[in-house]
């Protein structure tokens, strides 16, 4: 069955009425092209630019600095985020407030008083009316500045910052140095060494969707990576605190100047402590003498007296002028050019082997055997040694030593007398332990430093030889008969074998000689297989009776004693018997 079609009449649209739908969608359509107009052409700068904050954000690093450790990873400096505080009363809000209420100042601060720790009295006269960039607190640590985000109180700013902390105080401050209030390397490593423990960490674009996802850009890989390096040092801390401790007790027990102890490894240079007195707090430098931040023993010059006496022997060995079983008479003085000189008791020693003349530290016995050196071939061994050269190192920068004129020290005889017991020229401590460290690893050039990237930052030891090793192992020899049955006794180990020499020099001032000494002993163990070298120096004891002996030795023993325990050192005899190696 069909169904029927129905038909429809269509009604016209009044010409009124289509005129007002046309006219409303034309002014429709007008007003979006416009609003697209205005959009894209006028507006779009602003737009773009809010977009841009909207979509990327840009990270602000801090100037903040590697920390520095020691050989075993203990903590020497360390950088510390903390947070100033600052407060805008004219933006006071709390969470939930209405855009035109404003929060109190009293209200403000009896939030902020329990997490800072702070009376409200205190926080209030803070304020004293200002509307706007108060500075409510300093060195705010994280914990309370995640308290305080954690409020939501409009008006509040966290500025987050880094403050160097060094957490063994003064036991590494105349090393490792301090920085300012800026952050900036001012004494020591962290000034020498500014640009190596500087963080490279740099400010990075981020770019984000609207719903916050990242978005591609052109960053580099490594561009977001964090800087999480350290400045490791050679120093082991037990070493450095028991270094520190002896030295600290004799140079007050002595009423001395100052004080040096180091401890160096001969092979390869790598300095395990070094200790020096007077020291200072690194969080307080404002209140010290800054005559106190610098190295100065690698900056300033003595004589090293009979510490050199070792070396002229190895010198004299090496131009063949006297032999290994050779002897020389000690009459007690000798005349020179007509100056007489004097060993330092003013007695004679008879006829003595090179052995003994280091065990009574005979000054006739090492001016007898010198003199059988020529002048000009001495003064050249003196300088190959670098004795008025820059000494290289990682630590501050070294002062050269002084030596004389070659003509003045070959045309006066008095010169390379007085040479051969280490007076008339002049070196820093730690070039004395360069050279004796030269001689206990067989005659080999070390260059001293405190960094494990050391070799990054000077150059490679260059294996110059400066004595043979047999000369090096015949003066080691001579030096140990000192600890057994000289003058540096006091370090005797039952069970070690240590070569040592005291020195105990006189201060020069404008040329002339003064009753200031300087007393100190060097020492290298073990004696079959030297791997390290101890000096400890003294300036200035004002006691009586101050002499290497008497006031370096006590120091050195004790840092060997810790030495030995730290390094575990073996012992090198058994039932008074060698102890065979396997």
């Amino acid at each position: 069955m069909k169904k029927q079609k129905k038909n429809v009449n269509l009604i016209s649209l009044d010409d009124t009425r289509f005129k007002i739908t046309y006219i409303f969608f034309l002014l429709v359509i007008l007003s979006l092209f416009g609003r697209l107009v205005n959009l894209q052409v006028f507006s779009a700068s602003d737009l773009q630019q809010k977009a841009k904050l909207i979509q990327s954000s840009k990270t602000r690093p801090l100037k903040t600095r590697r920390s520095i450790v020691d050989r075993n990873n203990r903590l020497i400096a360390y950088d510390k985020p903390l947070f100033k505080l600052w407060a805008h009363p004219k933006y006071f809000k709390f969470p939930g407030d209405t855009s035109n209420k404003i929060r109190g100042i009293e209200e403000i601060v009896e939030k902020l008083s329990p997490i800072l720790g702070f009376k409200d009295e205190f926080l209030l006269k803070k304020f004293n009316d200002e509307i706007s960039g108060v500075k409510l607190a300093d060195q705010i640590s994280e914990d309370k500045a995640r308290k305080i985000k954690s409020l939501g109180i409009s008006g509040l700013d966290l500025i987050k910052y880094s403050q160097r902390y060094y957490p063994q105080g003064e036991l590494y401050s105349n090393l490792v140095g301090f920085v300012n209030d800026e952050n900036k390397g001012s004494a020591g490593l962290e000034l020498h060494l500014d640009d190596l423990i500087k963080k490279l960490n740099k400010a990075n674009s981020i770019k984000k969707g609207g719903d916050g996802t990242p978005l591609p850009d052109n960053s580099g890989p490594r561009d977001f990576i964090n800087d999480y390096k350290s400045l490791t040092l050679t120093i082991d801390s037990k070493l450095q605190k028991a270094s520190f401790k002896a030295l600290s007790k004799q140079v007050t027990d002595w009423k001395a100047k100052r004080g040096f102890a180091v401890v160096m490894d001969v092979n390869n240079g790598e300095i395990l402590s070094l200790a020096s007195i007077p020291s200072y707090d690194p969080h307080k430098f404002w209140e010290y003498d800054p005559e106190l931040f610098k190295g100065w023993y690698s900056q300033d010059l003595f004589e090293p007296g009979s510490t050199f006496k070792p070396i002229n022997l190895a010198l004299a060995l090496e131009e063949k002028v006297i032999h290994k079983d050779g002897f020389i008479d000690d009459k007690g003085n000798v005349n020179v050019g007509g100056w007489t000189l004097w060993n330092w008791n003013k007695k004679g020693n008879g006829y003595i082997d090179y052995p003994k003349v280091l065990q009574v530290s005979s000054n006739v016995g090492m001016v007898k055997i010198m003199q059988n050196l020529e002048p000009s071939i001495y003064w050249d061994r003196l300088r190959n040694l670098g004795i008025n050269k820059n000494l290289e190192t990682d630590l501050f920068e070294s002062t050269p030593g002084e030596l004389k004129r070659k003509e003045v020290f070959v045309n006066q005889l008095i010169e390379p007398a007085v040479a051969s017991f280490g007076k008339g020229f002049s070196i820093s401590p730690l070039k004395l332990v360069q050279l004796h460290a030269a001689l206990a690893n067989g005659g080999f050039e070390v260059i001293p430093h405190v960094t494990l990237s050391s070799k990054d930052l000077i150059k490679k030891n260059t294996r110059t030889q400066l004595f043979s090793s047999n000369v090096s192992r015949i003066v080691t020899e001579w030096m140990e008969s000192v600890v057994e049955n000289g003058s540096g006794a006091g370090t005797r180990i039952e069970g070690y074998r240590i070569a040592g020499k005291t020195g105990t020099s006189q201060k020069a001032k404008n040329g002339i000689y003064t009753s200031k000494k300087v007393c100190s002993f060097v020492a290298t163990l073990p004696v079959e297989n030297p791997k390290y070298v101890v000096l400890v120096l003294i300036d200035e004891p004002s006691k009586a009776y101050a002499y290497g002996s008497t006031v370096a030795v006590p120091v050195a023993k004790e840092i060997i004693e810790s030495l030995i325990v730290i390094e575990k050192i073996p012992p090198q005899f058994k039932d008074n018997k060698i102890v065979k190696k396997p």
